[in-house]
């Protein structure tokens, strides 16, 4: 039996993680406006490689100027992202600790008023970050230049001292507006058939393979269903199933309730990542993430099947989740928050206003 507290390696690599605990992607608009990562939020994460934390992933930063969703999002789209970028890999390294980017594009999600342009997607699409409502569809050299950004920013992040990325193909960001049979209508090789619709993941995913060091580690995260969008458990598995044959590292499922069944099987009590592990015999390294806040539920996680736990609200108040999580009655306090708790957790102010949109976070007393 796995406990979170084993070490994991990452076979093609040989790279180890200290444990199975992975600290998720966190939005905390922290960072400047030309895309430079901000000390404050360099602190916040190193603070959780401090805690014990296997695995550090960044929150989402943006591979094109057009790509960006909100203020404050850090970007690797430029070489004047590289200072900031190397002293994070430092600290992190230092602390033993793996780290990881997230590599997004918004898409449809993308801001017009922060990029200057109208958000693209893999079809018009109701956009509500366009002055319009709605994005435009991409044209082929767009699609292109994307996957280009991709490759680049990738490149950019092993020059910067990570060791890996994750690629942000879950939430409804542009790679998964191209996965979806809702959000991609097109009627070229990049819409169609599932094979089709994940031409733009899997040519990204080449792309980045391409200019890397082998040693580098390349992920992706995935929503498993995402009905809007048209993006099904069945087509999610298989799109594993293809992302296995092509190398990928490791699979990442945003469940954001790990313990829930499927939407699609509501008479199947398996949790999604039970789909996963029992339909695929190919199946990569699978992180699951999604409600995970005591040692009962990070063992019940890896008993499903999971290799690795994905940790995020928890670990905003609880930096040191990972070091605690091996003692099993460990259950820490739920949220609210108070605002001293949250700065000793090192959220700054900007971290705490942004929490204060989840219903309940954060605790004004």
């Amino acid at each position: 039996m796995n406990l979170p507290s084993d070490p994991f390696v990452f076979q093609r690599t040989g790279k180890i993680a200290k444990n199975r605990v992975v600290l998720a992607a966190m939005t905390n608009k922290q960072s400047h406006e030309d895309g430079t990562l901000s000390n404050a939020e360099i602190d916040w994460l190193v603070y959780r490689a401090k805690g014990g934390f296997g695995i550090i992933t960044t929150a989402a930063t943006h591979v094109s100027k057009d790509g960006q969703s909100w203020d404050g999002e850090f970007g690797v789209f430029d070489d004047l992202h590289l200072g900031q970028l190397k002293k994070l890999t430092s600290l992190v390294r230092k602390e033993g600790s793996l780290c990881f980017a997230q590599l997004f594009h918004g898409g449809c999600q993308s801001s017009e008023r922060l990029t200057g342009s109208v958000p693209i997607s893999s079809s018009k699409n109701i956009s509500k970050g366009s002055i319009s409502g709605y994005s435009r569809e991409a044209c082929e050299k767009d699609i292109f230049r994307i996957i280009d950004d991709f490759a680049n920013a990738a490149n950019r992040c092993a020059a910067a001292g990570f060791d890996g990325v994750e690629l942000h193909g879950a939430h409804g960001y542009l790679i998964s507006q191209f996965l979806g049979t809702k959000t991609n209508l097109r009627k070229d090789n990049w819409g169609g058939d599932l094979k089709q619709r994940s031409r733009f993941l899997l040519e990204i995913f080449r792309s980045i393979k391409n200019v890397v060091p082998e040693s580098f580690i390349v992920g992706v995260r995935i929503s498993p269903e995402i009905e809007r969008m048209g993006i099904n458990l069945d087509d999610s598995i298989n799109l594993c199933s293809i992302l296995s044959d092509e190398g990928i590292d490791f699979i990442h499922l945003s469940c954001w309730n790990a313990f829930k069944e499927s939407i699609s099987y509501k008479n199947d009590s398996k949790t999604l990542t039970e789909w996963f592990v029992t339909s695929l015999n190919n199946l990569p390294p699978v992180i699951s993430t999604g409600k995970v806040w005591s040692h009962k539920d990070a063992q019940h996680l890896l008993n499903q099947g999971a290799d690795l736990i994905g940790v995020g609200r928890a670990a905003i108040g609880h930096p040191d989740w990972a070091r605690q999580v091996k003692n099993i009655n460990y259950d820490p306090a739920k949220p609210p928050f108070s605002v001293n708790q949250l700065k000793e957790a090192m959220l700054s102010d900007v971290f705490i206003d942004y929490m204060r949109n989840w219903e309940g976070f954060v605790c004004e007393k």
